[in-house]
């Protein structure tokens, strides 16, 4: 049977095979502790089908992988946006540190977050500036040539 791959799900379904190969699970043994069935897992793994969230969310559970990882792989979640997530998961299940040192953690990750976002948008806005700038500088260059070109006299053509 041919494969009828939508998008990126061929990359998602060769993911999930080889996450379950290094899990040493057979395709119906992650199926029952995913809570899906055996064809469905089957079709997801092949790129027949395109998964729920929370379909990809019990099969990462079962696999004991991320589930955000599966997401931007399903196309479901950006890349940017799933670093943010696991950087707040991580903080959030560190051990070692007390609920009070993980919210003041995720309070600065927070503003250094939106410091570089202002900053970025700042060099944005200046380099669209500095190029409205050029254009304009153009335009006037090119609006002060335009009356010298057009008050020179033209050349006598030459007659055989």
């Amino acid at each position: 049977m041919a494969s009828l791959n939508v998008g990126n799900l061929g990359n998602l379904g060769e993911y999930l095979r080889e996450q379950r190969r290094t899990a040493q699970l057979s395709l119906r043994q992650l199926a029952d502790a995913a809570g899906v069935s055996n064809p469905y897992l089957s079709q997801i793994e092949r790129g027949l089908r395109k998964p729920s969230a929370e379909v990809l969310q019990q099969v990462a559970k079962a696999l004991r992988i991320s589930a955000e990882t599966l997401y931007v792989r399903a196309g479901i979640l950006d890349e940017k946006e799933r670093d943010e997530l696991e950087t707040r998961a991580v903080i959030l299940a560190d051990p070692s540190i007390n609920e009070r040192q993980k919210q003041v953690l995720l309070q600065i990750y927070d503003s250094f977050r939106k410091e570089n976002a202002a900053e970025a948008a700042a060099a944005t806005a200046a380099a669209a500036e500095a190029e409205a700038e050029v254009i304009a500088a153009q335009a006037d260059a090119d609006a002060t040539a335009a009356p010298a070109e057009a008050a020179a006299p033209d050349a006598p053509s030459p007659q055989s």
